[in-house]
């Protein structure tokens, strides 16, 4: 029988909504506010963004529940999920509700950047806690930084160093952009600016298209006309997917320009193809073939899924066994002492080795520069990258001299 992506949303909610009934209960010694623990996903099940979260998401954290025992100091762990529709007042809405009245404790994935900068500052208010792997605005960790959140998987100032820097030393020297109005794309075409700049390169424009168009002529028309060497794709979801389908039509490439794609998930390849995606330049924070352990992750997880896991779902399901050891570690779901547990804990898992979380909440560890396979290259499905470069963390991330988050301690 097929289930439609609708019909499995619908399916979702009702099961979250069972699993949201809270049993009476005043707090126990253990230190469990309510009895159980509760997560929340919070994604898109649904729209453009829902291959990089949605049931993937929901499949990872699920994963790191069942993986972690099923309870924490003895009481139970719940899922609770919900699609935000990419709407920030929705997502706003059902987080104030898990907060205030269904007593979650932590929410996960958090994909749109412009949800993850709304659900941040509620989980603060609330005392809450918010662990973002979809969205990549630096702003997360920068003048929008909260104590009770982390900013785990990637965020744009990584992923403009890796590929902005691999794309400058192969001669990518102009670039024009076509960013995504909302943001994510701002602060990924901002990020990756500094860097071209930084490094000698010029910007020759951008042209910004709304989050939800389907046709992408003009802005690529724009692009072509610049005539800069690089045209970076600063946006995600189906439309980048459209974007490099739209470039291809256009001759781009075959005029000499270069495509760079800023944020690039394994599905977007697989939606593309390897003819149409051959020689595009990433950053990622990880890629399931890249060593046993990865490996052996991912095979679970294609169980479940039938794809392999991008670093959005890798890192949802570490972040969470990440949040539940420090739980464990602290002796309570306390907001404050499990943050602080979480810092101190260094994170040693198939994601990342000796991972830690700054006092920005930016989670740091190696990030990696990939380039896609010419389909002669391509030993089966799924084997897509190649590996240009791997950057240390402490290189990856912005430094924390530079940052503007007010609770970086300066001097």
């Amino acid at each position: 029988m097929t289930i439609s992506r609708t019909a499995f949303a619908i399916s979702l909610a009702a099961l979250a909504a069972v699993a949201s009934i809270d049993v009476p209960g005043a707090a126990l010694a253990d230190g469990i506010s309510a009895g159980v623990v509760k997560i929340g996903v919070l994604t898109d099940m649904s729209g453009q963004f829902s291959h990089e979260s949605g049931e993937g998401s929901v499949t990872a954290v699920r994963m790191a529940i069942e993986d972690f025992g099923g309870k924490v100091l003895g009481k139970p762990i719940e899922l609770v999920v919900a699609d935000h529709q990419n709407k920030p007042d929705i997502a706003s809405g059902i987080a104030r509700k898990w907060f205030d009245v269904e007593n979650v404790d932590m929410i996960a994935n958090l994909i749109n950047s412009s949800i993850a900068l709304s659900v941040t500052q509620l989980a603060k208010e609330k005392d809450r806690i918010a662990i973002i792997n979809g969205s990549g605005a630096s702003r997360l960790t920068g003048d929008a930084c909260t104590p009770n959140s982390v900013h785990y998987a990637y965020d744009t100032y990584s992923l403009a160093k890796g590929t902005g820097t691999a794309m400058m030393k192969s001669g990518g020297t102009s670039w024009y952009f076509l960013t995504a109005d909302y943001a994510f794309g701002h602060a990924l075409e901002a990020d990756t600016s500094a860097v071209i700049k930084s490094l000698g390169g010029e910007v020759l424009g951008s042209s910004r298209y709304p989050v939800e168009t389907s046709d992408q002529s003009s802005f690529l028309l724009q692009a072509q006309a610049s005539k800069a060497k690089v045209v970076g794709l600063a946006g995600s979801g189906t439309v980048f997917v459209n974007a490099v389908k739209a470039a291809q039509e256009f001759g781009i490439q075959k005029s000499g320009q270069t495509l760079a794609g800023l944020l690039v998930w394994i599905t977007d390849i697989k939606s593309l193809g390897l003819d149409a995606a051959q020689g595009l330049v990433l950053t990622n924070a990880f890629y399931w073939d890249r060593d046993d352990e990865t490996r052996a992750f991912s095979k679970r997880f294609f169980e479940r899924m039938k794809r392999p896991p991008h670093m959005g779902d890798a890192g949802d399901y570490s972040s969470t066994m990440h949040y539940l050891k420090a739980i464990e570690a602290a002796g309570t779901d306390d907001a404050k002492a499990v943050m602080a547990k979480m810092r101190e804990l260094p994170i040693n898992d198939f994601f990342a080795k000796n991972g830690r979380i700054r006092e920005d909440g930016r989670m740091v560890h190696d990030m990696y520069v990939y380039e896609v396979k010419k389909p002669s290259e391509s030993k089966g499905e799924w084997d897509y990258y190649k590996l240009r470069a791997v950057i240390p963390g402490e290189e990856a991330f912005r430094p924390l001299k530079d940052s503007s988050c007010p609770l970086v301690k300066k001097g």
